[in-house]
């Protein structure tokens, strides 16, 4: 079953709900994580499918849930896998407001990458230093500083059995569209948009993106339209026949 909300976690049968709202990163996977250990029904395996920000939950409880049931094949549409340049749109005006007063002390800042949730997989391509000093979430969560990276992070990632990416092309929430295939700015440059196969992620392989793609096991996907422009007849085709290796048929839905 997919479903939409703030950042909903829904089995199945959606009988048990967990809204996560503005919680940082880290608390949102650690909820997550604990969730997808108590129920009895996902021992065995299930499958993920993340819409947008949803994705980086859905990705760290993959990586960093210590004990948890394996996840069989994970579903990403519009994911910033490789980060964005701004911080996305917001729908609120209260919210825009505060969001932009946060900015402005600098988006890798203590304050807000501990205050502003979406602060966490800001990467802006020009300022790389301050990103590796300052960013809390997105280095970890793909294994990019040389001193810290985890075997474990990337081991429990390539034991997905697929993994599908979704790109929407005219996507105006991720800067660049193309990070939701875990494409991005080359270092230092705003005008050159590297395919996933040329960032250095993918060539030293710090994730096992590259060792899932080049074993058959991801799917990208472009769709036309903007942020999670998706009809139910591309949700039919592209979507659904992910979501039948699960042992339990069960299916965990991260969106944003």
């Amino acid at each position: 079953m997919l479903a939409k909300a703030s950042h909903l976690l829904c089995a199945t049968n959606c009988k048990r709900l967990v809204l996560i709202d503005v919680m940082l990163w880290w608390a949102q996977a650690d909820l997550v994580c604990d969730q997808v250990k108590s129920i009895q029904g996902l021992k065995d395996g299930y499958n993920i499918v993340g819409l947008s920000q949803g994705n980086v939950v859905a990705r760290a409880v993959i990586e960093f849930c210590d004990g948890g049931p394996p996840v069989h094949n994970f579903v990403s549409l519009g994911g910033p896998h490789a980060g964005t340049a701004s911080i996305p749109g917001c729908t609120l005006m209260s919210l825009c407001k505060l969001a932009n007063a946060l900015i402005r002390l600098g988006v890798y800042s203590p304050f807000v990458q501990n205050h502003l949730a979406p602060s966490g997989y800001v990467k802006i391509p020009t300022d790389l230093d301050a990103y590796y000093k300052g960013s809390l979430f997105l280095p970890k969560l793909n294994n990019e500083i040389a001193i810290y990276r985890n075997e474990t992070y990337k081991k429990r990632l390539e034991s997905l059995n697929h993994l599908v990416l979704i790109m929407f092309q005219q996507d105006a929430i991720l800067i660049p569209p193309q990070t939701a295939w875990f494409g991005y700015y080359a270092d230092n440059d705003f005008g050159t948009v590297l395919p996933p196969e040329e960032t250095d992620l993918y060539k030293e392989d710090w994730i096992g993106l590259r060792a899932l793609d080049e074993g058959g096991r991801v799917t990208y996907i472009a769709f036309p339209g903007d942020h999670l422009s998706i009809n139910d007849l591309e949700v039919r085709d592209f979507i659904i026949p992910y979501l039948k290796s699960s042992p339990t048929g069960e299916v965990r839905v991260l969106s944003s």
